[in-house]
């Protein structure tokens, strides 16, 4: 794609001057066209004639980032307010305000809520998008009120991603108003933000069954929905799949569109900005939504202030961008430019140039040097200015990819989220008339505070310690440590891949840094972990939260491979705690760890609730502990269960069941490190044990390979003296459920565990032949009691005087039956 060329230094000045001047009077002709276009008259064209001259004044040749002129701010507001002394009653832009908590959530802080569903009577007409299409702008006004009180109640009930939600009501509410889902392809970026989505696309009747088992995903699911073209759990991918409908609906002359939103702190990541600049590249016809909702990091609002509430004037300007006759205008100029000879074609892209940054002000320049097309800021809790823009770029004709900027608060429309320090991001169940959520009491606190404060241990005795997140501060639970050190957290946005090398950077500088990331999130930054950090071995902490099955968020979020691909990098230290006591101690080792890269995963949920004190553990400051050191829990001769991580908990469980119910002694091991591994523990575990089972809740190729390798290198299999199995998670991906649900499915809760014990040991059929004598002696036992009840009747019936019941003995299909009939 031709990029706009910089001028040469002495022609610079001259040029800009000649540029701005017909810049001006294309803009006076754009400006009388397009508010023509819009139903104004010449009266208030010519009225706002002067503010513009006023505003041109004012214009910096580096650029306006405030803005345009106050004057034009002030003509434009009163040409509105002239425009709405006509407009009917009720139509007169009612929603330029922010819309109400619905009725049914007026409740005063102490009063129960209703906790039958708002009555919803648009919405309850809604069965899919084609239902909204002939609601006039008053009723999908009503109809966004009755969408986010729906989403208010059923998140209520089970949990989910509130804010995000709360925040694009309106604009969900349009795209499905202006556009055809499913033909036309809507991409959610991140995709919990997709409640109101799910809700208009025929699944409102099982909004209630969401993130549970067997029930909706808490993202979008392409497997759930036509009207979901892709999955997304993980932020920032919509422009970059959107780039390849666009061009594989070109290839098949397919004339639908396609639409990416994307927010809720998604744009961070260095994809999305890959993705705008291939799209630019290509030219094709797609439209990106910016949902900015001033969440740069989740879920805490990282930019702090406030930023102003978008008026009249943004939304009139982005009105005016959008106009199509403009958009065509410009794509004929672009083709009568390229015919010009030598250097007008630049001059004619400076007279674009600043028309688009009088128009637009600052934040255009960005995306237009990426080659998109720009509009906004927009207000998103506008109904009328979103369709009206949606609709006028749905039916331009001009080719390329276009950026609508839509500004939106999180939370909005619900007060507890609007007013929570995280816009109520991610809850579980909660009282909605005051937001309070129904949090249950463990034993002990989360694996991720006792993380973050065992971190924040460490950096109170060393000043060299410092935390690194990807835009998860409250999920990592390095917020605790950022309150504390502020000046040593690192928040980097979503962006994984700067995170690991900027922790690499940090660290050739004698620094210590932990680098807090999901075990799924960290996938993103693989070769950053590999390249950066492992080759030049550098001394980089990792954090991995959400390890194994993560119950609610699914697949997505499942912490299923980390044990893999850490396991096979040179270099990497690699620990899995059983209980808190352990994660503090890891915490401790791994900072004490100054040679090489190491790396803890950690299940999401609670601890177990082991005594810390007993641990000799004394203000969440840990003992570093021996690396490549396993811990024997548990003594027997039967069979060793090699556990690390939370997976030795379930073993601890299965010995018990193994030894009362079935007289099976189970060694129990903690492993504690996948790599390096406790060699000598694993070549004695296999010489004093018929048969040895790993435990892990990981995919192939992670703990149990360790072992495996490790044996059989070590010629322990030759003489076929040992049973060696590997249990680790299937071939597959496990959807949302419980942890347990999920742990159970998959064969690694103790139940589970028990059956393959006694499948290696053969005990399978000693335990059905056990099983039927203990039938058949209960059978034998329950004859001899009716033989002595007919004997008792024998008795009963010598002395029992005429006209007494009598009873009756038969013989049925289960042995001996004794009635009695009166």
């Amino acid at each position: 794609m031709q990029r706009y060329s910089v001028l040469q230094a002495p022609q610079r000045a001259s040029r800009r001057f000649t540029s701005l001047i017909v810049a001006l009077v294309c803009l006076s002709s754009l400006c009388f066209f397009a508010f023509l276009s819009n139903g104004h008259n010449a009266d208030e064209v010519a009225a706002a004639m002067p503010a513009v001259n006023t505003a041109s004044r004012g214009l910096s040749f580096t650029g306006r980032r405030a803005g345009l002129n106050p004057l034009l701010t002030s003509q434009r507001i009163k040409l509105r307010a002239n425009s709405e002394a006509q407009s009917a009653p009720g139509e007169a832009d009612a929603d330029s305000e922010s819309p109400p908590v619905p009725e049914a959530f007026n409740v005063q802080p102490g009063i129960p809520p209703a906790t039958a569903r708002p009555p919803t009577p648009i919405l309850d007409m809604v069965t899919n998008p084609k239902s909204l299409k002939n609601l006039n702008m008053q009723q999908l006004r009503q109809l966004a009120k009755e969408l986010r009180s729906d989403v208010i109640h059923t998140v209520s009930k089970t949990g989910g991603h509130l804010g995000a939600s709360l925040g694009v009501v309106e604009l969900t509410t349009a795209l499905h108003y202006v556009f055809d889902s499913p033909e036309d392809k809507i991409l959610w970026d991140v995709g919990h933000q997709a409640y109101p989505h799910k809700i208009l696309t025929g699944r409102r009747d099982r909004m209630e069954t969401l993130r549970q088992e067997g029930g909706l995903s808490g993202f979008v699911n392409r497997f759930e929905s036509e009207h979901d073209p892709i999955g997304a759990g993980h932020s920032s991918t919509s422009i970059s799949a959107g780039v390849g409908l666009a061009v594989g609906r070109d290839m098949q002359g397919k004339r639908n569109h396609v639409i990416s939103v994307i927010g809720d702190g998604a744009i961070t990541a260095g994809m999305a900005y890959e993705a705008m600049n291939h799209a630019g590249f290509l030219d094709r016809n797609q439209i990106i939504i910016l949902n900015d909702n001033k969440q740069v990091s989740l879920p805490t609002q990282y930019n702090g202030g406030n930023q102003a509430p978008v008026g009249a004037l943004s939304g009139a300007l982005s009105r005016l961008q959008a106009n199509q006759p403009l958009r065509e205008l410009r794509e004929i100029a672009k083709g009568i430019s390229k015919q010009l000879p030598g250097a007008l074609p630049d001059v004619a892209a400076r007279v674009d140039e600043y028309t688009r940054g009088i128009i637009a002000g600052g934040p255009s320049s960005l995306f237009e040097e990426l080659g998109l097309y720009y509009i906004g800021p927009v207000d998103g809790h506008n109904l009328n200015d979103l369709v009206t823009i949606l609709q006028e770029v749905k039916n331009t004709q001009a080719a390329g990819p276009v950026m609508i900027h839509v500004v939106t608060e999180k939370g909005k429309g619900y007060a507890p989220a609007e007013t929570a320090s995280d816009k109520m991001h991610g809850v579980g169940t909660f009282d909605v008339a005051t937001g309070r959520q129904n949090k249950k009491k463990g034993v002990a606190d989360s694996y991720t505070n006792y993380f973050a404060d065992s971190l924040v241990a460490e950096a109170e005795k060393d000043p060299k310690v410092v935390g690194i997140h990807a835009a998860m501060g409250g999920g990592t639970g390095l917020n605790r440590f950022a309150k504390k050190f502020p000046e040593r957290c690192f928040d980097v946005g979503i962006a994984e891949q700067h995170a690991v090398t900027f922790a690499a950077g940090l660290a050739i500088e004698g620094i210590k840094p932990m680098c807090a990331i999901y075990s799924s999130f960290l996938q993103r930054a693989y070769d950053q972990v590999v390249h950066d950090v492992a080759l030049q071995n550098l001394p980089v902490r990792f954090a991995l939260d959400r390890a194994g099955p993560v119950g609610a968020d699914g697949s997505t979020h499942a912490g299923s491979f980390d044990l893999s691909y850490l396991g096979c990098v040179p270099n990497m230290i690699l620990m899995a705690p059983s209980n808190e006591a352990e994660l503090i101690n890891m915490v401790a080792t791994s900072i004490a760890i100054d040679d090489g890269p190491s790396a803890l995963r950690f299940p999401r949920g609670n601890g177990i609730g082991v005594d810390l004190e007993k641990e000799g553990i004394v203000g969440l400051k840990g003992t570093p502990m021996e690396v490549g050191k396993a811990k024997l829990r548990r003594c027997g001769s039967d069979v060793a269960l090699v556990g690390i991580g939370a997976m030795v908990n379930e073993c601890l469980a299965a010995s018990e069941i193994l030894s009362k119910e079935y007289g099976v002694e189970a060694t129990v091991v903690d492993a504690r490190f996948c790599k390096p591994l406790d060699t000598e523990m694993m070549s004695q575990l296999a010489a004093e044990h018929p048969a040895l089972l790993t435990v892990e809740d990981n995919a192939i190729g992670g703990f149990g390979a360790q072992v495996t390798q490790y044996l059989c290198t070590q010629g322990a299999l030759d003489h076929g003296k040992l049973k060696l199995r590997p249990l680790i998670l299937p071939d597959t991906f496990i959807e949302h459920a419980t942890r347990e649900s999920q742990l159970a499915q998959a064969g690694l809760d103790a139940k589970n565990i028990v059956s393959q014990v006694l499948g290696v040991l053969d005990r399978k059929k000693n335990k059905a032949d056990a099983d039927e004598q203990l039938r058949l002696a209960e059978v034998e036992r329950e004859k001899a009691r009716v033989a002595d009840l007919a004997s008792k009747t024998r008795n009963f019936r010598e002395n029992k005087k005429a006209g007494s019941g009598e009873p009756l003995v038969r013989r049925g299909a289960d042995g001996i039956i004794v009635d009695f009939e009166q």
